[in-house]
């Protein structure tokens, strides 16, 4: 595993965290909306990702020529001073 500089930022809040690794980025799993756009995180990612009930989560989009391309979801207490040096690499990788 590479070594983090003190100063970077993970979109985790956790330093060891390879968020912005191509390497990290997985299908944790295939989610089903119901007619009212509600869908559930299975019980091992909330487990893995540390939510809990009650938890507040931002839902972070990339549009692509006027379409929503990709969604993500990140605790709000992640936020934070970091939003840019975590979406910045993501987005300059996308035309």
């Amino acid at each position: 595993m590479p070594i983090k500089k003190p100063d970077e930022h993970h979109a985790s809040g956790d330093p060891s965290c390879e968020c912005n690794s191509p390497q990290g980025c997985r299908v944790e799993a295939v989610l089903s909306v119901d007619d009212r756009g509600q869908m559930v995180l299975p019980k091992d990612v909330r487990e893995k990702a540390g939510i809990k009930s009650g938890d507040k989560l931002a839902l972070i989009s990339w549009e692509k020529n006027g379409s929503v391309c990709c969604l993500a979801l990140m605790k709000v207490e992640n936020l934070s001073g970091m939003v840019r040096d975590v979406l910045d690499p993501l987005m300059n990788g996308r035309d």
